[in-house]
């Protein structure tokens, strides 16, 4: 069946290569909208190559706020393959938008960037382009927009999930699975892991801005609380994803520049992590000022969001110890930490809550505690 015709779009068409020979001339905003609001899954692929290259051409020389351009380029690339954008965009544009003070620039590269988490091979792709990954990070967590925080975080998820090496978790008849938290139909390659966890420049860098000692982060308290709770939001996920990539790593976390004094002395031993810790044990235990209220609370959502899908998550021994020292050293000396898992159970739903109950004595050993959860 023929789609109906598309209103304004010869304008729209002409609009741009206007904008191509010269991108200072005012945009039409209604004459994109009008367009913009007409387009369907259906009418779009026709318009792809017609429209798609000459904003990609507009957008790299466009100096002003490019929320109309980019709004409109981010619906047309919908039906579009990650490897088929890289034919329109190079690494150094998409870079180059990330890079942007615009979030409309920022989120329109991570649209593209999001394509990547389509299958394994183009996680893989993505991978070896190094300038894009860093310029993803720095722009997730050092963007002072809430919604670049929240693509990035999303992107960054789908991404991992789908590049993830190990098969996803089998059917279940449990209330709350494993299998629902998954993308991912069969195991991935893992390259994407590799390069964020075991690149020691990319790891240092992602642990460096949540630490305060990245450019974008040090001597910014609001940005770097955005960026110390963008880690604690993705992490639960990431942890049920591959536990043992999160917490075990090669490479000697920072520390925080909360635990350092005016004299510049370093923090004292216990805030350092041991050898082998990974992201889990650096976030969780010495990455928040606990004197900040509104981290504190970010804590406390995290852990419980953490512990409860560390219950639904494959049984390891490894698993079990870890998460159960995690939460030993967090809530030692947390009496609001260690009230708020007490209590997990009752504000559950009561399908969960004797599970979770049962879970939670076996993380929090001690007879004050499994009293309160008795």
């Amino acid at each position: 069946m023929d789609t109906l015709p598309i209103t304004g779009l010869d304008e729209l068409d002409k609009h741009l290569d206007d904008l191509v020979d010269d991108p200072g001339i005012p945009l039409n905003a209604k004459l994109f909208d009008d367009v913009e609001l007409q387009l369907t899954g259906s009418n779009i692929p026709p318009l792809i190559g017609r429209l798609l290259p000459k904003l990609t051409t507009i957008l790299k020389q466009y100096t002003q706020d490019p929320a109309i351009l980019a709004s409109l380029a981010i619906k047309l690339l919908g039906p579009v393959s990650f490897t088929q954008i890289l034919t329109l965009a190079s690494e150094e544009s998409l870079v180059q938008a990330l890079d942007s003070p615009a979030p409309a620039a920022n989120l329109l590269a991570m649209t593209v960037v999001h394509k990547a988490a389509a299958s394994p091979a183009d996680a893989a792709i993505l991978s070896v382009m190094t300038s894009l990954v860093a310029a993803f990070l720095r722009r997730w967590l050092a963007a002072p927009q809430v919604e670049v925080g929240h693509k990035g975080a999303k992107v960054l998820g789908d991404i991992l999930d789908i590049d993830c090496e190990l098969p996803p978790p089998p059917p279940s008849t449990t209330t709350t699975t494993q299998t629902e938290l998954v993308l991912r139909k069969s195991p991935g390659q893992g390259k994407m892991w590799r390069r964020i966890f075991n690149d020691k420049a990319m790891y240092t860098l992602l642990l460096d801005l949540c630490a305060g000692r990245h450019v974008d982060t040090h001597g910014d308290a609001h940005q770097l609380s955005l960026a110390e709770a963008r880690i604690l939001r993705v992490l639960p996920r990431l942890a049920a994803l591959n536990f043992h990539a999160v917490s075990r790593s090669d490479f000697t976390a920072p520390t925080p520049v909360h635990f350092t004094n005016g004299q510049g002395e370093s923090a004292p031993a216990f805030t350092i992590l041991r050898p082998g810790e990974g992201l889990l044990q650096f976030a969780a235990l010495r990455m928040v000022d606990r004197s900040d209220v509104l981290m504190h609370l970010s804590l406390v959502d995290f852990f419980e969001e953490f512990v409860s899908l560390m219950r639904v998550t494959e049984f390891s021994s490894y698993k079990l110890d870890t998460v159960r020292a995690v939460v030993r050293q967090a809530t030692a000396g947390d009496p609001v930490l260690k009230e708020a898992l007490v209590s997990l159970p009752q504000r559950t739903v009561p399908e969960e809550a004797d599970e979770l109950r049962r879970w939670l004595q076996e993380i929090m050993p001690g007879e004050a505690v499994q009293v309160a959860l008795r």
